[in-house]
């Protein structure tokens, strides 16, 4: 709560709920945490991104106990805002009930890097940098 205003809330959807939702949900919750409250689903979970946790504990963010889940588990829930992330969820996912406002910005894929470790890793912060970004210009902005 901010000044006995409830926070907005904020659905991040992705294919896997994997790295790029989970990124999402973890980089509100830090930066903007007052004024959002965050969560993500994929269309079709799969185990969260080893790459996606230890990009996200550079700056500090421990999601080492995060789990995926998927977007059932929020239905019938009401959002402010629906975020796809990916071209495949938004696909799958055009419209989701409860969402009053949906966004959609697709990132690459953590998962579709290849490399050494450390290229890996610098894939995956750069993904994280960009949705860190984005977050800034679309809810750090906002009036609230």
């Amino acid at each position: 709560m901010d000044g006995g205003k409830a926070r907005e809330t904020v659905l991040f959807i992705c294919n896997h709920n994997a790295g790029r939702s989970q990124m999402a949900e973890a980089l509100l919750r830090r930066f903007h945490g007052g004024r959002y409250e965050a969560f993500s689903a994929g269309t079709e979970p799969k185990p969260v991104n080893p790459y996606v946790v230890r990009s996200l504990s550079e700056l500090g963010i421990d999601i080492s106990k995060a789990r995926s889940k998927s977007i059932e588990e929020f239905r019938g829930r009401t959002f402010d805002f629906v975020v796809t992330l990916c071209d495949r969820a938004r696909e799958s996912c055009p419209a989701f009930p409860g969402g009053a406002h949906v966004l959609h910005r697709a990132f690459p894929n953590p998962s579709s890097f290849r490399g050494t470790d450390a290229q890996v890793l610098a894939g995956v912060g750069t993904v994280r940098d960009g949705i860190r970004v984005w977050l800034e210009e679309t809810f750090g902005n906002r009036g609230g």
